[in-house]
């Protein structure tokens, strides 16, 4: 296969993947970029992947790089008592960040203790990347009460985002930060950057990634995830203060509205060309060929 084509793979790394004859396998069909996502996993699990790749690449005779997905802001719901509840339409429902005990049909606590300072009534809740929709109905103290639009089945840490965006915690956490440490000690390639809403939080990354990685003589290039919807309105500087932009088309899609993604990656991918950025589409990429050997039509 030729190495040549403008268009490059990215492939995240993960349990299946995570073995040496695998990998290798998998550069030689083509992947020019490995993904390591920091949402899971220890330090050492990392450090001891990007070896894996290297090794694998080097046995393959190809230059692969390594790519840092940084997990940002945890928002998300707690934990349940029976791991998961079955919320109906029309049901109350109870976010409350003071809730200590694990959650039921009544409500559930919270990872992110902003919610309430950030959301009013009227505001549109999504969780579970959209598939549960709730109404909040009024905010008291720590606890945000809602009625269930659209039920489903809610488990443990499910994701909690706000229509048209709104939500207020830092791009960067700390765990961020040691993450960034702990990517450079293996000289990361790229370090992405999740949920930045503007210039200002990819500047604060390059700050924190050029001193983990001066030690090591290293400056990696600095990818923005654009998935809030704060970040579209800033797209050009977010650009000029980055290398590049990830198209995340997942929690993007829940915040803006999924009719309204098509339109908005095209422009990214215009924009990212034409100040000469590196620009990937991510989120269910090719995801009909888990079940079937072509693409569907759709």
């Amino acid at each position: 296969m030729s190495q040549r084509r403008a268009t490059k793979i990215v492939a995240t790394l993960g349990p299946a993947s995570s073995d040496l004859v695998i990998l290798e396998k998998m550069i030689n069909a083509g992947v020019n970029v490995v993904r390591l996502n920091f949402s899971h996993g220890t330090a050492q699990d990392h450090i001891d992947r990007a070896q894996m790749v290297r090794e694998a690449a080097q046995r393959a005779g190809r230059e692969v790089a390594i790519m840092a997905d940084l997990q940002g802001p945890k928002i998300r719901v707690g934990k349940f008592a029976d791991g998961r509840v079955m919320l109906e339409s029309g049901a109350s429902f109870v976010l409350d960040a003071s809730r200590t005990e694990l959650g039921d049909l009544s409500g559930v606590g919270l990872d992110y203790k902003e919610l309430p300072r950030d959301t009013r009534a009227g505001d549109l809740l999504l969780l579970n990347d959209g598939l549960i929709v709730l109404a909040v109905d009024a905010v008291r103290g720590d606890a945000v009460h809602t009625t269930v639009r659209i039920g489903g089945e809610l488990s443990n840490n499910k994701g909690i985002n706000k229509q048209g965006g709104g939500l207020t915690a830092p791009a960067l956490t700390g765990k961020d930060m040691e993450d960034i440490r702990t990517a450079m000690s293996f000289q990361a390639d790229y370090v992405a950057v999740s949920f930045p809403k503007n210039a200002t939080d990819m500047e604060m990354a390059r700050q924190l990634c050029n001193v983990a990685a001066a030690p090591y003589r290293h400056k990696p290039g600095l990818i923005a995830k654009i998935e809030r919807a704060e970040a579209i309105p800033r797209l050009e500087e977010i650009l000029r203060a980055s290398d590049g932009i990830m198209v995340a088309r997942g929690d993007l899609a829940v915040e803006v509205g999924n009719a309204v993604v098509p339109a908005l990656q095209k422009k990214m991918i215009r924009m990212a060309r034409d100040m000469d950025k590196v620009v990937i589409t991510a989120t269910q990429m090719m995801e009909s060929m888990i079940t079937n050997p072509v693409p569907t039509r759709a």
